[in-house]
């Protein structure tokens, strides 16, 4: 599951590719993405960094630690126990939140295991506040559902205490159809796997290795938002703990403020257990990616630019169809060739009458007739799909997102595309070992936001205009590393603001699963609605 003036391709000649020197930059292409994938699933198996020990990089188990063997026997790991916790802490999908070692790991079994573990945990930390006084009690655990941030300590602490809840991963449609039960801890594979089954789908995740839980409680976009909404925007009710112990559920009936307060208020409100969501018939979809040369980066810009417009021109026979998800479109350097490519996904969730054909609505788009290397769109299962997505960034490195939000404008887009090839003279310079410098754009449409149950991140005010999240995906090899590229990184993203300021074609939302550490997204919500969050945490 990322920008430049309006003459970033000045330098790059029109296409006058011959086919044998096309054919030739496919195979290479082609072998590398094999390669890659073929290294990064072997490394996993075999590398182990030598920075990492877990008998001597912790000290003897806490009080806390021994508390929660004591209340949960069977549900927690120690360092000790090699085999298991490394199991545990190699389970997150970037490489720097494995090298975060917890003093323990609780696996709850059940709820009420979890409600055992947080009372312990609210002895301690009150007991710690007391001995605190005025001066803030630092945090004592944190909480788990799929791992799949970048972030280091988003789902992980330092010397505390690792909720996982990787056993909370049942998946159950109800009777009827209309709504299916997912555990906090299953990943989407786990849901579509259940629902292609049964012919059902949800407002769901893109990418089949995230969890259901981040990517639920932080807003979530899904290839169903252009038809129902975001998938927080979807979610029926949630089972949670609370920092009493006790467990809820939150409704539109049953505690409402809770549950609005958690459809993007993401997990400070106590630990969601389990979701209920709206589902619906859905067969297979139409989707896949094109793969293009980064000669045609203009005409890739303006086709994004004209296919999102479409939502803003009021035509009957242009609108945005809202079977069409996307297009995402990925501009990427692969610092191990010196080369520059491009890749963009097109969805379109209900199948073609005729499975040969591109749907209507982008065949008649520019997309349909730019040059590429290859396509690999068909008809297909939604978890093939999410699977696709997957691929292309294996779990077991490191990782920095960022993101920003601007108004569809030309200017605005080519000024994000010159920021990121910007960043590439320096990258190149500083050789970063295993680096895919990646920049990411995605539509986020007003009607889209407007669809479903209320949420307060602060978009259902927004003007008829077109919105695009424009976000980093940089993966690379080393730790040597990390600080060059979350330097550069930021330095990206802020220089895109600077120009969406001047030419007021920028937005204050900041999409929270796809935020750097030093990103706020909560103040984007708006002032009204971040007043309404820290009143439901009290």
């Amino acid at each position: 599951m990322e920008m430049k003036n309006p003459t970033i391709d000045q330098d790059i000649k029109r296409m006058g590719y011959t086919a044998s020197a096309a054919t030739t930059l496919l195979i290479i292409i082609s072998i590398f993405i094999v390669c890659r994938l073929r290294t990064s699933q072997t490394s996993q198996r075999t590398k182990k960094p030598d920075h990492l020990d877990l008998t001597s990089s912790l000290s003897e188990s806490t009080m806390l630690s021994k508390s929660l063997a004591l209340a949960l026997p069977d549900s927690v790991i120690f360092p000790h126990d090699a085999a298991a916790f490394k199991q545990s802490t190699d389970s997150y999908w970037a490489q720097q939140e494995r090298e975060v070692i917890p003093a323990c790991v609780v696996r709850p079994r059940d709820v009420q295991q979890i409600c055992t573990a947080v009372t312990v945990l609210k002895r301690e930390y009150d007991e710690r506040r007391k001995q605190a006084g005025k001066e803030k009690a630092e945090g004592l655990f944190a909480i788990r559902s799929g791992g799949h941030s970048p972030v280091s300590g988003a789902a992980s602490i330092k010397g505390g205490v690792l909720i996982d809840l990787g056993l909370f991963c049942e998946v159950t449609p109800s009777e009827d159809g209309s709504s299916v039960s997912m555990g906090t801890g299953a990943k989407w594979m786990d849901v579509s796997q259940v629902l292609d089954e049964n012919g059902l789908a949800v407002v769901g995740g893109r990418n089949s290795a995230v969890g259901v839980g981040g990517l639920t409680l932080g807003g979530g976009l899904s290839f169903f938002s252009p038809r129902f909404g975001l998938v927080c925007s979807n979610i029926l009710s949630y089972e949670l703990v609370l920092a009493s112990g006790s467990i809820t559920t939150a409704s539109a009936s049953n505690n409402p403020d809770l549950w609005r307060a958690l459809k993007g208020g993401s997990n400070n409100f106590g630990i969601v257990t389990r979701f209920t969501a709206r589902s619906f018939p859905s067969a297979k979809i139409w989707s896949g990616f094109l793969y293009m040369p980064v000669s045609q980066a203009t005409k890739v810009l303006a086709a994004f630019y004209e296919f999102v417009s479409r939502a803003d021109w009021g035509d009957p026979s242009t609108m945005y169809d809202s079977h069409a998800a996307g297009p995402i479109v990925c501009f990427s350097y692969i610092q191990k060739l010196g080369i520059q490519a491009i890749a963009v996904n097109l969805v379109y969730t209900k199948s073609p009458e005729n499975e040969k054909k591109w749907p209507a609505c982008w065949r008649t788009s520019s997309f349909g007739s730019l040059w590429r290397f290859w396509s690999t769109c068909k008809v297909r299962t939604l978890t093939s799909a999410t699977d696709e997505i997957n691929a292309l960034n294996l779990p077991g490195r490191r990782q920095v997102f960022a993101t920003t939000t601007i108004k569809n404008d030309p200017a605005t887009l080519a000024a994000a595309h010159a920021a990121y090839r910007a960043a590439i003279a320096s990258i190149r310079h500083k050789k970063v070992k295993g680096l895919v410098w990646t920049l990411v754009l995605q539509p986020l449409l007003p009607d889209w936001v407007r669809k479903g149950d209320a949420n307060p991140l602060g978009l259902h005010d927004c003007s008829h205009k077109p919105l695009v999240i424009v976000s980093f995906t940089v993966n690379w090899g080393e730790c040597r590393d990390d600080e060059f590229i979350k330097i550069t990184t930021r330095r990206a993203v802020e220089q895109i603001d600077a120009v969406a300021a001047a030419n007021e074609t920028g937005h204050r939302y900041r999409y929270l699963n796809y935020c750097a550490d030093w990103q706020r997204p909560f103040e984007g919500y708006g002032g009204e609605n971040l007043r309404f969050l820290r009143e439901v945490s009290r």
